[in-house]
């Protein structure tokens, strides 16, 4: 089996509501679809997710580095990898990075649709490939825009009664982020974890400011507060909240840069941010890391939840609830068969590789 030929979509899905954060508005999240075609029938998926709030390069440029990088698969022999198929593909992706920097999003697009056809062709599911023990449903947190407190605190009680447990709030947009977290206390109940999410929204002292006034509700963590390693360092010596880097640990070395600092008791993981499965490995090793979504399509979403399965199959799941239940936000979807969220936890797919099947004629719909 060899790979034939590439294929690039970019597509966006529109979301159900204005997704809002501090960063600022999203009404579609935009994506680029990597196919590696077989001679033989089965296909490799990736996606790249561009962080387009947060400055991160265009749509055009990163699918214009997944083709780049992607062409160079034409022609690999697929049958090489029947002795070490994880060894074969992590070989691979380093032949591919090694002549030429990659933005991390085509990284990960990259590494996952090798890591998907390896496995499809090793007649496996990516997790056992992952050297996962077994395959577990994944707990989640419920992901909650920036609005009003009431609006909020809606939104806190339709996750709530669909079987969500932690609660993910955007603050620092600019709305009542004490009248916030106290309204979704009310709403979801004493037992509920929350979590908040500034987006590096606030300088050290204003940060240590909230987080004091909002910990009697019970917070579970506070996400990216103040901008940089430094800043986290000081509102964690100075508020009593732990603190979980986003923004700021991108790479393994920024991961260890942030245990020297004493910056933060987590990190939180994007694929699209960090470049993907294997560099997610590398940076949990270094320091807690639970996962987020990077408002992925289905593609992304699963290879995710398959990473999920290798954390706590390396030991390095901290135990927290992952942010991979936002394809409830999207309006609609370009899988027929994909990760389930189900009462608070997302459901891995059945089949080889990552258990996605696309469908053609609704990614057909939605591309740009």
């Amino acid at each position: 089996m060899q790979v034939e030929r590439i294929e690039t979509v970019t597509y966006a899905l529109p979301f159900r509501e204005p997704y809002v954060t501090a960063r600022g508005t999203l009404d579609r999240r935009e994506m680029v679809l990597l196919r590696l075609r077989t001679d033989d029938g089965p296909e490799g998926i990736g996606e790249a997710v561009p962080l387009s709030l947060r400055g991160d390069q265009t749509l055009a440029k990163i699918e214009d580095a997944i083709t780049g990088a992607a062409t160079r698969l034409i022609g690999l022999d697929l049958d090489a990898a029947d002795d070490d198929p994880l060894g074969f593909a992590v070989a691979t992706m380093l032949e591919l990075t090694a002549a030429k920097r990659l933005p991390a999003a085509a990284r990960a697009a990259l590494e996952c649709s090798l890591f998907d056809l390896v496995a499809k062709s090793s007649g496996q599911p990516l997790w056992r490939l992952l050297k996962a023990p077994d395959r577990e449903p994944v707990l989640c947190n419920a992901t909650l825009t920036a609005g009003d407190p009431g609006t909020v605190a809606a939104q806190a009680r339709e996750w709530s009664n669909d079987g969500f447990q932690t609660f993910k709030l955007k603050l620092g947009a600019g709305y009542d982020d004490e009248g916030t977290v106290a309204g979704v206390r009310e709403a979801v109940g004493p037992e509920a974890k929350i979590r908040v999410d500034l987006n590096e929204s606030l300088r050290p002292g204003d940060a240590v400011a909230l987080l004091r006034a909002i910990e009697p509700h019970g917070i579970e963590l506070a996400e990216q507060p103040a901008s940089g390693l430094r800043g986290l360092a000081r509102v964690r010596r100075d508020s009593d909240t732990p603190i979980a880097a986003d923004e700021s640990v991108a790479s393994e070395a920024d991961a260890h840069r942030a245990v020297q600092r004493q910056a933060c008791d987590y990190a939180t993981v994007k694929l699209s941010k960090v470049g993907g499965i294997g560099a997610t490995r590398r940076i949990a090793a270094v320091i807690p890391t639970y996962l987020s979504s990077a408002l992925d399509g289905p593609v992304g979403i699963a290879a995710a939840a398959h990473a999920s399965q290798m954390l706590r199959g390396d030991g390095n799941d901290p135990g927290l609830a992952h942010g991979l239940a936002t394809q409830r936000l999207f309006a609609e979807s370009v899988a027929a068969a994909e990760c389930v969220v189900a009462d608070g936890r997302l459901h891995l797919p059945d089949g080889p590789g990552l258990g996605v099947t696309l469908d053609d004629d609704a990614l057909e719909r939605h591309r740009l």
